[in-house]
């Protein structure tokens, strides 16, 4: 399960990237990244989730595939989806969409695999940090559209002054 994870995030990669706005993708990669190991990195030190099979499991105690490359990837396609809503309700809405399945999914899978283990976990801390990092991600995009509207701003402007 987790060899196939991986070659479908391989091939799903250039895909997520084909887009006019790739390096905001590639930011909103990177970044979904630290976030996740951060969080997962506390969330398996204190005993609250437990990898048992798990890449590199001598070198890291948490899923690395999950947190390096299958997260940023669902992060670059909620980032995708939600890019151009500007109301807060339409952005909850999408953050739905992407955080109840993620969450359901979780839970079936840590009830009928071995691939990680709940130990002070629900539903419901897997809901809440899947939002947390959606919404700390789509944050992040909103900066990078603001600076990059208002560095356009100024860079019109000082072509308007040297006419």
């Amino acid at each position: 399960m987790i060899k196939g994870l991986f070659f479908l995030c391989i091939l799903f990669f250039p895909l997520a990237l084909k887009t006019s706005k790739y390096k905001e993708m590639l930011i909103v990669f990177f970044s979904k990244g630290v976030l996740s190991i951060l969080l997962d990195t506390y969330v398996v030190n204190t005993n609250r989730v437990k990898y048992p099979i798990r890449p590199f499991p001598k070198i890291f105690s948490t899923n690395i595939l999950y947190d390096l490359l299958f997260f940023p990837l669902l992060s670059i396609l909620w980032v995708r989806h939600s890019y151009h809503d500007d109301t807060l309700s339409k952005i909850v809405l999408k953050s739905l969409t992407y955080s109840v399945p993620m969450s359901i999914l979780q839970w079936f899978m840590e009830k009928n695999t071995k691939l990680f283990e709940w130990k002070n976990w629900s539903i419901f801390h897997t809901f809440a940090s899947v939002n947390f990092t959606l919404f700390m991600i789509r944050g992040l995009v909103g900066l990078i559209k603001k600076v990059d509207k208002d560095s356009s701003n100024n860079s019109c402007m000082a072509v308007q002054y040297q006419d």
